[in-house]
């Protein structure tokens, strides 16, 4: 039965943790980052009924700590375009944070799961994000 199951390969779909006052006054400020969760279409096709799931797990001060289990809801996504999926807290940085998305094109559903791993939401890895011209961290 599982060999009946189709699953079209998931491309040109992104997540970006990225960082929203990442200048040169906020840091000479010793202001707290803000922090936003994307999700970015660079398909030429429009996206929609686009659900994430996000969730954070792994270990934290010696003991296993998971966060609450959100879900949110895109209606549609343009080609070329993106949306704030939630904001994140620093503190959840060293889990790893997961985010499931399931989207249709047309009358196809996809779907792929973007996991970035402990302490790779960081500054040493961050790149200016496509689309939202900000600094972050992408999955694609």
């Amino acid at each position: 039965m599982k060999k009946d199951i189709i699953s079209p390969l998931v491309e040109d779909i992104a997540i970006a943790i990225v960082q929203e006052n990442d200048s040169p006054l906020a840091e000479s400020l010793k202001s707290e980052a803000e922090w936003n969760v994307y999700i970015i279409n660079l398909k030429k096709d429009k996206i929609h009924n686009v659900l994430v799931t996000s969730r954070g797990y792994g270990m934290l001060d010696g003991e296993e700590r998971k966060t609450s289990t959100l879900r949110h809801y895109v209606e549609e996504l343009p080609p070329n375009s993106y949306a704030i999926i939630e904001p994140i807290v620093q503190e959840v940085f060293p889990l790893s944070n997961e985010y499931w998305v399931s989207f249709y094109i047309d009358k196809t559903i996809f779907d792929k799961k973007f996991v970035f791993v402990p302490d790779t939401i960081s500054k040493d890895y961050m790149i200016n994000i496509p689309l939202v011209n900000k600094r972050g961290i992408m999955i694609k």
